[in-house]
């Protein structure tokens, strides 16, 4: 049986980490924080150290000072010099505990943002080179969640790590300064924290396990949030009613989670007050053992206050440590995601770099279908594309057009054929080298809205300082620039009403086929010697989206790869692919098609 198989899981299938797995765990998180930033683990660990062990060196010399106190009241020589000395030294101790507290604060920030950020930096690195079909994966994606919760929570869970090494020591240290005292006071407070220590325990564990059961709960109680409070979504809300309904949803999750919680407190009322009443019994039976035995002489007057203080935190330390290691057992649970997700293969291409665009590029018998599925997506697509030819991608949805597009351009390896590039296998060049060929938009694009107008264009080709003319012609082509001209501030203008700029003026909503022609004009900037369109123009209205494509197919020297359910667009081609179930059924140019009165023209009827 392996270690991993050795853990339990809950209901929702988080895990329950056996022993070993959670000292591994710690361990690996030490292992990835001190790489992160070694001198502040250092720092971190010695300020663990210290935080425990000076308030019970503080109160050893306050015990001394107030034993010296009462000599020097009865006049004993020499008394009054030793209460000073005790007195200097404990004021000494706590100037260096307020000031070893100030720079901890600074350590541990310096050092939570050190960690997160090498942390997110390599998960983000990492994701990003992924093989392309990952992105489709639910497995991956999950792990990739769970993966980021546990990294954005990283330095916390190391800042928690030094926590419980210096509950521990605060612990054992009182326990320890308790039996030089007297050995069995040390063994009544070892007795003492144990029923404490267990039933805090179970509790933890039992409002840990309640919070993985119902993570869908919280999760749906937070969309509903997010959605009611989204301006866009507010009139449709109010139209259909949903408004009470969503706030009672809201309130019945809520409930449902947060008052089980409560109730779990509920039932551990009477096991806490026993245990309680334990820890109280102990420290009045060491408190009144060491009053008995300062009244007969036997112990300085100063161990009333040593006794009681060592007694409240070692008890205050053993409470604190069960709870603490309770609240980071979900976070070290999901290291082994993070773990699983940064191990995931990154993507890998060939070392040949390819210097220019080819003159022919074809697909030989390509089949593709997706890792863990038994389905083809694309079955044996065989067709050449020569330089400077525009070709048409058509077929219903689900025909497996767009799933051919990321095959062409390298983001799918084919399950079996080849993708050629003047007979070479793409397989066998850098991804980036082909990929500096080629623009793409596709129905879903990006938007970038941190970003101006002008700045989402320029994204086109940041590989090259900005470049007016080029800014312009994009514009223009993309017939962008009579509702750009028009924002407050031109181009510089931000594209969303929640960005500001620095002079305070605010961003403006532009509609979603304005979007669209911003990121044309940012695929004409790009000016690719391939352009490949996957269903660009579907919120532009016709006329428009016919003067753009005007533009695009007056290129003879650009090849053009389209898909677009508008036959005015579609007939400029070349070639139409009239795409089925993944095959390829008809191919020629339009007139040849719609004489057919096949496929191609059942679908464009229509519009015919």
């Amino acid at each position: 049986m392996t270690k991993r198989k050795k853990s339990t899981s809950t209901k929702n299938g988080q895990r329950k980490l056996s022993l070993r797995e959670r000292l591994r765990a710690i361990a690996q998180v030490a292992i990835v924080s001190y790489k992160a930033a070694p001198t502040a683990v250092v720092v971190q660990i010695i300020g663990s150290i210290i935080n425990a062990v000076l308030p019970i060196t503080m109160t050893y010399f306050a015990a001394l000072t107030t034993t010296e106190l009462v000599s020097a009241i009865a006049g004993k020589p020499g008394a009054e010099r030793l209460v000073i000395i005790y007195v200097i030294i404990t004021a000494a101790l706590g100037v260096l505990q307020a000031g070893w507290s100030s720079l901890q604060q600074y350590i541990t920030r310096l050092m939570s943002y050190r960690v997160e950020a090498a942390v997110s930096d390599q998960m983000y690195e990492h994701f990003l080179k992924l093989d392309f079909w990952r992105y489709d994966d639910k497995t991956t994606i999950d792990t990739f969640d769970r993966a980021s919760q546990f990294a954005r929570f990283f330095p916390y869970v190391f800042t928690r790590l030094a926590d419980i090494v210096s509950q521990l020591i605060n612990m054992v240290a009182g326990i320890i300064a308790m039996a030089l005292v007297s050995w069995w006071l040390g063994f009544i407070l070892l007795v003492a924290v144990i029923p404490g220590i267990f039933i805090q325990f179970r509790l933890s564990r039992d409002q840990m396990m309640h919070w993985n059961e119902n993570v869908e709960t919280r999760r749906r109680k937070v969309m509903i949030e997010w959605n009611i409070l989204q301006p866009q979504y507010m009139a449709e809300l109010r139209i259909y009613g949903m408004v009470r309904y969503l706030l009672d949803t809201r309130r019945r999750l809520r409930d449902l989670d947060e008052k089980d919680q409560i109730e779990y407190e509920r039932k551990y009322i009477g096991l806490r007050f026993v245990a309680d009443a334990i820890e109280s019994v102990a420290e009045i039976v060491a408190l009144v053992w060491t009053v008995i035995r300062i009244i007969n002489r036997q112990l300085p007057i100063g161990n009333f206050i040593y006794v009681q203080q060592i007694v409240s935190r070692t008890l205050s330390g053993a409470s604190g440590l069960v709870s603490t290691i309770s609240q980071i057992d979900e976070d070290l649970a999901n290291l082994f995601d993070y773990q699983a997700f940064m191990e995931a293969p990154e993507a890998v291409g060939g070392t040949k770099t390819l210097h220019g665009v080819p003159d022919a590029i074809e697909l030989d018998n390509v089949t593709f279908r997706y890792p863990q599925s038994e389905v083809d997506v694309l079955k044996n697509i065989t067709f050449k594309i020569e330089k400077g030819q525009h070709i048409a991608i058509v077929g219903e949805n689900g025909a497996g057009k767009s799933t051919l597009i990321k095959v062409l351009t390298g983001l799918y390896q084919p399950s079996s054929g080849s993708v050629l590039l003047d007979g070479t296998p793409l397989g066998e060049f850098s991804v980036a080298s082909w990929h500096k060929q080629m623009g793409i938009l596709q129905q879903q694009y990006l938007a970038y809205g941190f970003a101006t107008a002008r700045e989402n264009v320029y994204f086109g080709d940041v590989s090259q300082p900005y470049d007016e003319a080029r800014f312009n012609q994009a514009v223009d082509f993309a017939e962008a620039r009579n509702f750009l001209e028009k924002l407050p501030k031109g181009f510089d203008n931000y594209v969303i009403n929640w960005m500001e700029d620095k002079d305070g003026n605010k961003g403006i909503d532009i509609s979603g086929g304005q979007w669209q022609r911003l990121a044309l004009a940012r695929d004409f900037y790009r000016d690719s010697p391939i352009i490949i369109l996957d269903e660009p123009t579907s919120a532009i209205d016709a006329l428009a989206e016919s003067r753009i494509f005007e533009h695009l197919f007056a290129e003879n020297d650009k090849t053009i790869v389209v898909i677009s359910h508008r036959m005015t667009t579609v007939k400029k081609a070349d070639i139409i692919l009239m795409l089925k179930d993944g095959e390829i059924v008809e191919r020629g140019t339009h007139d040849e098609l719609v004489e057919k009165r096949g496929e191609y023209y059942r679908m464009f009827k229509s519009q015919l």
